[in-house]
Formats: C-alpha cells, structure tokens, sequence
C-alpha cells in the first residue's frame, strides 16, 4: 500500500462571504467552481427529510427521514427511527418513494441505540446485515467485579458502547462491548489485572477502566460513528473523548452461531487492533498540561477531539485503506480552537514506512506543527500517522463543536460538512475551497438569510457527495425541482419547526435541549424589548 502524499491544506473563503466574522449570511449555493469541483449529488438529512441537491444546489430527491440518513445501493435510506441522533428506539429503511420497507426496534433491556449504524455485506452470511452503536448498562456489581475503584463509585447509571449486528430478520448475530475488553491496576485480585511490573502501558489493546478523571458514568464514551471495512473485515468506533479503535468483526464472527461469535469478540481476538488520538488515556503518550502561569496550555501528544465521523477511506479512491476523521477541535486546549479533517495512515512507521500492518502511533513518532502568531495558539505536536489535514486559516471560518462528517470523493477532493453552522464545502487535495453551501433548514423552517442566532439552528449532522454513476440513481429521475428555499416559498414542501438539538456530549441530552430552549426564549424576549 503506498503512503498518500503528505499535505497540510488550509482554506480562505473570503469570496464567500462566509468565512469573515459576520452577524447574517446567505444560505444554499455561495460558491461553485464546476472544473474542480467533482460532479455529484449532495445528500443530507435535516427535520425528518433527506435531500438530495445537485451542484447547483437544486432538489432532485427527497426522502421522509432526515436524522442520520445512509444511501443504499437500491436507492433506499436508513435512518433512525426517531429525529434524534443522541438516542432512538431503532431503524428503519424507506425505498425511493418513501415506502417504509424495513424497521427493525431494540427491544432487549439496558440497551440504548444512538448516533450511527451501518448497512454491510456479511460475506460469511451472504446477507446484508446492520451493525449499530448501542450504550449498555454496567452496574455497580459489574464495574466492581471488573476492577472498577470501589473509592471512585458507586457505579450507578454507567454505560458502556457496544457494536451490535442484525440480520435483516432482526436476529441478533454478532456483539462486541468495550466492557469486555477492560484492563485495571487497582486490584490485584481481578483477573484483568496488569500484572507484576506491568502497567497499562503494556496494554494498548484494552482501554482502562478506571481511566484518569473519567469515572465509569452514563455513555462513558459517547461513541458517535462506525464504519466497516470490507476488505480488512474490521471495524473503526469513535469516541467523542478523543479516541477511535480498529476492532476484528470477520476475525471474530462465526456464521450460524450467534453465541459463539459473541464469545469469541469478548476474547483477546476482540481486544483493538489499532487505537488513535490519545495515547496518554493509555500511559504512552504525554497529557495535556497548563503552564505554571496559567496563561498557556498544550495538547501534549492528544491528537483529536469532540471528534465525530471516524470512516474508512473506500477502495479506488486516494488515500485507500486510510482512516479519516472530523476533528471538532474540541478539548485540544487551543485559544482560539478551529476543527480540521485529517487522513490518518495507520501502518506507518517511525520511518515514514508503510509496514502492511497496524502500528500503535507512538511508535511511529511525532512532528511539530505551529500555528500563525495571531491565532494565539501553541505549538502542537501532531502525529506522523497524519497523512493529509485540512483546516481553516482564520479559525473562525471553520468550527463544528459536534456533528460533522469528512468524506474523500474520487477525484481526490475531499467533502466536509461542519455541522454546527450547518456548513458543506467540497476542497481540493491542496486546499483549495471548489464547492460551498449553507443548510437553509431551520428550526422555524427554510430562511435565504440567517442573522444572529443561536448555535445549531441550521446544523445538519453530516452530508454526503454522491457520483451521478453510483447505483442508487441508475434509471431514477433527477430533473432538477428549484432550491429548497424557492419550493419553500412556493408551498410544495413545508418544514415544521425542527426540535432543538440535544447536548451530544455524554450525559448532556435533555438537560442541554432545556438549556439550549430557555437560551432560545431569552433571546427573543431580550429581541422584543430592545428599544
């Protein structure tokens, strides 16, 4: 496998209009350059809808589910079963016409689904399949049993992710659970103990269970995206705090029986292939730390966070085999923190070689990467895994605190969608902005103009570019239908007030929802009795 070119690429949107620090803006189409720009179909979910937009920015499709929406082959949409990604009974499947085809409803107890699934082709089934993130309850006996500190509990409420798989008969057929693959140095007596003159340094493939600072709680890791590989047969989990891991499913699924494979993915076989973006959590990188003084702070060797849409890069496209991710920036102790979307190579080396295998990012080293004097940011050290980034030279163009999604397309351009703003752009493998479009869908509906307002009015949790070959669109009509905001106005689609946001950070939903609602109801109050 060769290593993709190293480039660091940043973006100014000043013909936009959109980057510069503003009170109001445009939304739909700002900015298109159809000769560097790949040709395609932009897909995103907003309010129970998904769209479908050419490069014009133009409907084409639409779907009647709009949460996290996944395009299949057919044409068909999977989505959660409710407008929420922070949490859903279930999925359900709608064909092009919005016919509901599939649903499928988690109904065993202490299992939570949220965020993200995948539709895939379980070669050892020969059947589709759908793997999703589902939170599952550890109690206060479980963590303790498991060398929890009794000091730090009780445990009450805590949570752990597990991948679940599906048939599309709704049997479940595959589970792996992060609590299966623990490590501990607090009681010797356990038998996931560290062991005499070993440390969790020795362990890169079990994750802490007392992790610093990170007591067991509710969605303790708050995992937010999946993907599956199907050439390797492993699977990528992110987690907001930080960190993504490679994990075996082919490795460990043993076809025509359920309670095996779910054995064997509890074993060592399960344990991480590969973990990226804070080898502190595992005590072999540096922490985070604040100068004496106060004033200044560094990330130590912490590469990623709030991240979200960690996805393996598809056979055929530049950068193959690759790992991408949208780092919100979030928690990297910045003064002014920007997101970026990064490439990450994980079989290179200390050499800049690529082995074939994974290799556990401090052993492949790190590169300082510094920052223009006026953003007030330190120097960080970034990791040499890190192939290809992307970011914002002004920081304030470019910031996503949840959300997003960073897709490679084809010709080698890379397609970002920063969620918070409700903010798509398309740019080239140097940095140069060739597409960009504002979500119009609002709370109160589909605006041309969004003025002062609170964070996450228009967000959109990722979207997607699509090639016109691909098979979902063979013999479908994709006549253009005008801009969402015209079909707005002309009465043919209407958009009921979209709920408010949860706080997608652990133990954050329907307090943050209260929050962000009084937030809403002060504003227009303090509007209505300005002078």
């Amino acid at each position: 496998m060769k290593t993709y070119r190293l480039v660091f690429a940043f973006l100014i949107l000043g013909a936009s209009g959109s980057a510069y620090e503003r009170l109001q803006g445009p939304t739909e189409l700002l900015f298109c350059n159809k000769e560097k720009a790949f040709n395609g179909y932009t897909l995103f979910g907003v309010g129970n809808r998904t769209f479908l937009l050419d490069l014009d920015g133009r409907v084409v499709h639409t779907w009647p589910v709009g949460t996290n929406p996944h395009l299949l082959d057919n044409g068909n949409i999977v989505d959660a079963s409710k407008d929420d990604p922070s949490g859903f009974p279930g999925f359900k499947e709608v064909d092009w016409d919005g016919k509901t085809v599939w649903e499928y409803t988690e109904k065993r107890e202490n299992y939570s689904p949220h965020h993200d699934w995948v539709r895939i082709f379980n070669k050892k089934l020969n059947a589709s399949t759908t793997l999703y993130i589902a939170n599952k309850s550890v109690s206060d006996e479980q963590a303790i049993a498991a060398g929890a500190d009794p000091k730090k509990g009780p445990y009450r409420e805590g949570q752990m992710d597990a991948i679940v798989e599906v048939d599309m008969q709704g049997n479940v057929v595959w589970e792996w659970w992060f609590f299966d693959h623990v490590i501990q140095d607090v009681d010797a007596t356990k038998s996931n103990y560290v062991g005499t003159g070993k440390t969790i340094a020795n362990y890169p493939g079990r994750i802490n269970i007392n992790m610093p600072g990170k007591p067991l709680h509710r969605d303790w890791l708050h995992c937010n995206a999946l993907g599956y590989n199907p050439d390797s047969g492993h699977i990528v989990i992110n987690s907001v705090q930080g960190e993504l891991y490679v994990i075996n499913h082919d490795g460990t699924f043993i076809a025509g029986d359920s309670k095996a494979s779910i054995a064997k993915a509890a074993s060592d076989a399960g344990d991480f292939l590969y973990r990226f973006g804070d080898p502190a959590r595992y005590g072999q990188g540096d922490p985070p730390k604040i100068s004496e003084n106060w004033d200044t702070a560094s990330t130590g060797h912490k590469q990623i966070g709030g991240s979200h849409h960690a996805s393996w890069i598809p056979a055929g496209l530049p950068g193959a085999g690759h790992i991408m991710v949208f780092n919100n920036g979030q928690y990297l102790y910045q003064r002014t923190p920007g997101s970026s979307a990064i490439e990450i190579n994980p079989f290179l080396d200390a050499n800049g070689r690529d082995t074939g295998k994974y290799v556990n990012p401090p052993e492949a080293g790190y590169r300082r990467e510094t920052y223009d004097h006026d953003t007030h940011n330190q120097p960080r050290e970034i990791s040499k895994q890190v192939v290809w980034s992307f970011r914002s030279v002004n920081s304030h163009g470019f910031f996503s605190h949840i959300g997003s999604s960073a897709q490679r397309l084809p010709n080698g351009n890379t397609f970002i969608c920063s969620d918070t703003e409700g903010h798509f752009f398309e740019v080239t493998s140097g940095g140069e902005l060739v597409w960009e479009y504002i979500n119009p869908v609002t709370r109160d509906g589909a605006v041309k103009v969004i003025g002062d307002a609170p964070p996450m009015l228009n967000s959109a949790f990722r979207a997607f570019r699509y090639s016109p070959d691909h098979p979902a669109f063979k013999g479908r009509d994709l006549t253009p239908k005008g801009t969402i905001t015209d079909r707005a106005a002309q009465g043919i689609d209407t958009y009921p007030k979209r709920r408010p946001p949860g706080d997608h950070r652990p133990d954050g939903g329907n307090r943050a929802r209260q929050k962000n609602d009084d937030t809403v109801n002060l504003r227009k109050n303090a509007v209505n009795t300005a002078p």
